[in-house]
C-alpha cells in the first residue's frame, strides 16, 4: 500500500466516487475546529450522536457545494468534482487562510487528476 491522502490509496484505482468520499473527510479535517465550536452548544447524548451530527453537517456542505456547482454528488464527473471543490474552496477561504486551502484543494485535485476514466463511476445505490 503506498501513500495515501483522505484514505485513498494513490497506488489504488482512484473512481470519482473515491475522490467525491475523499472531499468529505478533507472537509471534516480542515473544519474539525469549528465542528468542536458547535460541540459546546450541543448536549450530544454520547460520542455516536456527536460523529453522526457531524457527518450529516459535512455531508449537507458538500451535497449544497455539489448543487451550487449544478454538479452530480451521486455520479461525480471529472468536471463535477473541479466544480464542487471550486465551490468549497469559495467558503473554506471565509474560516481558513488561503494557504491552508490552497494546500487541500491541491491534494484533492491531485486525486482528480490520477483518477480513473469516467465510465468507472458505478451509479450510488
Amino acid at each position: 500500500m503506498g501513500e495515501k491522502i483522505y484514505g485513498v490509496d494513490l497506488e489504488g484505482k482512484i473512481t470519482p466516487l473515491a475522490v467525491r468520499d475523499a472531499i468529505i473527510v478533507c472537509f471534516k479535517e480542515a473544519h474539525r475546529e469549528v465542528l468542536d465550536m458547535t460541540d459546546e452548544f450541543a448536549k450530544w447524548d454520547s460520542p455516536a450522536e456527536c460523529e453522526k451530527f457531524r457527518k450529516m453537517e459535512i455531508e449537507a456542505i458538500v451535497k449544497g457545494a455539489f448543487e451550487e456547482a449544478r454538479a452530480d454528488f451521486a455520479n461525480p464527473r471529472r468536471e463535477d468534482l473541479i466544480k464542487a471543490i471550486d465551490s468549497l474552496a469559495k467558503l473554506a477561504l471565509q474560516f481558513r487562510n488561503r494557504d491552508i486551502v490552497e494546500k487541500h484543494y491541491g491534494e484533492i485535485k491531485r486525486l482528480i487528476d490520477r483518477m480513473e476514466g469516467e465510465d468507472d463511476v458505478q451509479p450510488e445505490k
